[in-house]
C-alpha cells in the first residue's frame, strides 16, 4: 500500500508571515494538531505543530524574565519572540512522496519523532499529509481485504500462479499460506511479498515446490 492510499489530500495550510494566533485558530478550527508551512508556490519551507506553540510559550515566559533582569541591570532590554508561524516553525521538515510505502512513512516517523509528514511532488509543491493514525488505520485492515489483496497482487498478480496453486486464509493479520508452487525461489518470494503487505502481523507458510532451484543449477 502506498501513501497515496491513505494521505489526506484537503491539507489545511498556513503560511510562514501569517500570526501564532492565525495559525492557533486555525488547528483549533481544522482539529488539527499540525500545520504545513508553505510559501506562495505552495512549496513546503515548515510545519507548525501544538510543540511549536510550546516551545514559544515557554521562550515568551523566559523573555518576560529576562527583560526584567536586564532592565534592572542595564536599564534596556532586547529580547525576540516568537510572533509570527515562521518565527516558531519547524523549517525543512521531513517529506514523503506519494509513491512511498506506508510502511516506509511509519519508519519516518518513529525515526524522527513526528507524528505527520507532508507530502509533496518533485519539486516540493505540497499534496496532502499523511499522520500517524492514516498509517495505523493501513495496518488495521480487515483480513478478508488482507487476503483479497495477497491473492490478487501476490499470488496472481506477481508469481501469475492460479487461484487453486495457494490457499490463503488470514486471521487477526496472521496469514496462513497453504500449496504447491512451481520452484523453491517461488516459495520464498511468496513469503517476503506476503509480509510486506501493510496489515500482515506473521505469515505461517507450509509451501512445496515442485523444482530445486540448487538441483536445476547443478
Amino acid at each position: 500500500m502506498k501513501v497515496a492510499d491513505v494521505m489526506t489530500t484537503e491539507v489545511k495550510t498556513i503560511e510562514p508571515d501569517a500570526p501564532l494566533k492565525e495559525a492557533a485558530m486555525v488547528m483549533v478550527r481544522s482539529g488539527v494538531s499540525g500545520l504545513p508551512v508553505v510559501d506562495d508556490d505552495r512549496k513546503v519551507v515548515g510545519i507548525i505543530t501544538e510543540a511549536d506553540f510550546v516551545t514559544a510559550e515557554a521562550n515568551r515566559s523566559w523573555g518576560r524574565q529576562r527583560r526584567r533582569l536586564l532592565a534592572n541591570l542595564f536599564g534596556e532590554a532586547e529580547t525576540h519572540e516568537a510572533k509570527t508561524v515562521g518565527d516558531a516553525m519547524t523549517p525543512d521538515p521531513a517529506t514523503i512522496d506519494r509513491n512511498s510505502s506506508v510502511t516506509e512513512a511509519a519508519r519516518t516517523m518513529t525515526d524522527l519523532g513526528v507524528k505527520r509528514l507532508p507530502v509533496v511532488l518533485g519539486d516540493g509543491t505540497i499534496e496532502g499529509i499523511v499522520s500517524r493514525a492514516d498509517v495505523m488505520a493501513a495496518f488495521a485492515r480487515a483480513d478478508d481485504e488482507l487476503a483479497a489483496e495477497i491473492r490478487d497482487d501476490v499470488v496472481l498478480g506477481v508469481l501469475q500462479l492460479h487461484d487453486a496453486d495457494i490457499d490463503v486464509e488470514v486471521r487477526d493479520g496472521v496469514v496462513a499460506l497453504r500449496g504447491v508452487v512451481p520452484r523453491q525461489s517461488d516459495a520464498r518470494l511468496l513469503e517476503e511479498l506476503t509480509v510486506r503487505v501493510e496489515g500482515v502481523v506473521s505469515v505461517d507458510a507450509e509451501v512445496s515446490w515442485e523444482h530445486d532451484d540448487a538441483a536445476e543449477e547443478s
